[in-house]
């Protein structure tokens, strides 16, 4: 039998416009472009990709600026200019300064580990330090306090192969901390490093929280709550100093928002429990 009605007219792209369906474009210094809804014409002199803008200067010199996204024509065929392509200047680092490797399969961890005295201490090793922790697969505990140091480390039964570093705040002669870390020594598998800070919060430069030096809190307070309070923080309840933490943490990017003292601390630790 013959079709008596030809083809289906539906069939294929039948609402495909006359030059064509638009194509991304990245937005280029030097494109020369032409906006459909004005029919203004122009080379692109300025690209603003935050603001999502295009300035475009015509061959008088007039110029105007233009929304990024669809709605033009490049050599008559359209176009959707997107965001210009960023491609990183150099190789990716991590937030401890160190040039990032390739991705990588998760890892067992090694035997070796680095002790620190508390939650703080670990959240903030791990924000600037954690990618080179995971890249050499070392992991990163908290003790809550250091007061049975000798015997959680007769526990841990370190040796060859299985090192231990140990992290210790306020770590100055005659502290309580000092004679803690006096009890491990000559443990050659050990090492004990420490800050001179009251608390780990100090570590983080106090410029970054709009001050030139952090308060000093009168002996007999409580040194979290008294800080919160010098702040003008809440600090009624563990919840308050919580949130105060999180701030504080917030404000750190990379190791260039923490203290030398510390910093070299850490470094030294990794050194060791990977040597």
């Amino acid at each position: 039998m013959t079709d008596r009605y030809g083809r289906d007219v539906l069939a294929g792209d039948w609402q495909r416009p006359p030059k064509g369906r638009s194509r991304d474009l990245p937005a280029e210094l030097g494109l020369v472009v032409e906006d459909v809804t004005s029919g203004f014409c122009g080379e692109i002199v300025r690209i603003d990709a935050r603001m999502g803008m295009v300035v475009l200067e015509d061959r008088r010199r007039v110029q105007r600026s233009f929304p990024l996204g669809p709605g033009y024509w490049v050599d008559g065929l359209p176009v959707t200019l997107r965001p210009p392509v960023v491609t990183p200047a150099g190789p990716r680092r991590t937030a401890s300064g160190s040039v990032a490797g390739p991705r990588e399969r998760a890892k067992v961890a090694l035997p070796s580990r680095i002790w620190v005295e508390g939650r703080h201490d670990a959240e903030l090793v791990e924000k600037v330090w954690g990618d080179d922790l995971r890249h050499v697969g070392v992991a990163v505990e908290f003790l809550g306090g250091v007061d049975d140091l000798a015997g959680e480390v007769a526990a841990f039964a370190p040796g060859p192969g299985r090192r231990l570093g140990v992290l210790v705040d306020h770590l100055v002669t005659g502290s309580k901390e000092s004679r803690i870390a006096r009890s491990v020594a000559g443990e050659p598998h050990v090492l004990v490093v420490g800050h001179p800070y009251v608390d780990v919060w100090q570590a983080v430069k106090p410029q970054r929280l709009g001050r030139e030096a952090w308060p000093v809190i009168p002996r007999g307070t409580d040194w979290k709550r008294g800080m919160c309070e010098a702040f003008g923080w809440p600090h009624a309840d563990q919840a308050d100093i919580a949130r105060a933490w999180r701030h504080i943490l917030g404000r750190v990017e990379s190791w260039t928002d923490l203290e030398p003292s510390f910093l070299g601390r850490v470094e030294e630790l990794i050194d060791f429990v990977t040597a």
